[in-house]
């Protein structure tokens, strides 16, 4: 399958101590980047801050929204993506350790590797929210094991991966888009991961093959404030008695809007983490009824 690049490139140069407030906005600003990277100078107090796009984004609405200049420009047809993720260190999160092809020979012993590569979909562990949500899973998995996981919004499928080798359980991983699903596929063959993976193109939990496999154990939900909160009432149906809910892809101030969704239908929080701005809640479901 041929993917097509990104063709434009919105930027900014800034104070490092804004860039990740302003990475965050063109996170959350539509039309939705393919990726965000901020770049810093190492022995200086500056950073630029860019988003890549498939469509040309608002510039005057960026700069509006950031309160500094925002430059929009074309691209040449090249794959800036896999270009600019090369060039990503590898991550470590709790028990995982996230790396791409570039840095293979460098996993250290003791940990649980995943192999992410270069794509059009989003997590590839560099994201706060992702490596909060890798760190959540391997805080659980010290406790408990889960049987029926679900990835909701998968991207590159990471935290579907994570999950099958965690508890080495078939895992549910949807997401809207097609070519994200095609991606995690691949990163679940990389991963040696394949068999325990089910992908499924979705919109929400909308779909026949994700109502057959409720209710679920463990549901993990990676993506923004705004699908969160609508998808509240039917994320909550489907988890189970002493399910777990892995809720992130919000912002701080976000925190108590998306928990204003969940408690209503019986979920409880129990842990919230934080890096930067950037926030991921853990819920459960009690076996007993409050």
């Amino acid at each position: 399958m041929t993917i097509s690049p990104p063709l434009w490139k919105a930027s900014v140069a800034l104070a490092k101590a804004e860039a990740a407030d302003v990475a965050a906005v063109f996170e959350l600003a539509p039309p939705s980047p393919q990726a965000v990277l901020i770049e810093e100078e190492p022995f200086g107090a500056n950073a630029t801050v860019e988003a890549l796009y498939t469509e040309m984004p608002d510039g005057d609405l960026l700069t509006r929204l950031i309160g500094r200049e925002v430059h929009v420009a074309q691209l040449p047809d090249t794959d800036w993506i896999k270009l600019s993720q090369e060039g990503l260190p590898p991550v470590r999160a709790g028990r995982f350790f996230v790396y791409g092809a570039h840095d293979a020979g460098e996993v250290p012993p003791g940990v649980v590797p995943i192999r992410i590569e270069a794509g059009l979909a989003f997590g590839t562990g560099h994201h706060e929210t992702t490596t909060l949500c890798l760190s959540l899973m391997s805080e659980l998995a010290k406790r408990r094991s889960f049987t029926q996981p679900l990835d909701l919004g998968c991207g590159t499928g990471l935290l579907a991966i994570a999950a099958a080798k965690l508890w080495r359980r078939t895992v549910r991983a949807s997401d809207i888009d097609v070519v994200a699903v095609t991606v995690a596929r691949g990163n679940a063959v990389a991963n040696e991961v394949s068999p325990l993976l089910r992908t499924i193109v979705a919109d929400g939990l909308d779909n026949p093959a994700l109502a057959e496999s409720a209710p679920y154990d463990l549901i993990m939900a990676n993506i923004l404030a705004g699908p969160l909160t609508r998808l509240a009432p039917a994320i909550s149906r489907a988890l189970g008695r002493g399910g777990v809910l892995i809720l992130s892809g919000l912002l701080r101030w976000q925190e108590n809007l998306v928990l204003s969704f969940y408690r209503p239908h019986g979920l409880v929080l129990r842990q919230c983490r934080r890096d930067g701005p950037w926030s991921a809640l853990l819920l459960e479901r009690p076996l007993r009824p409050r």
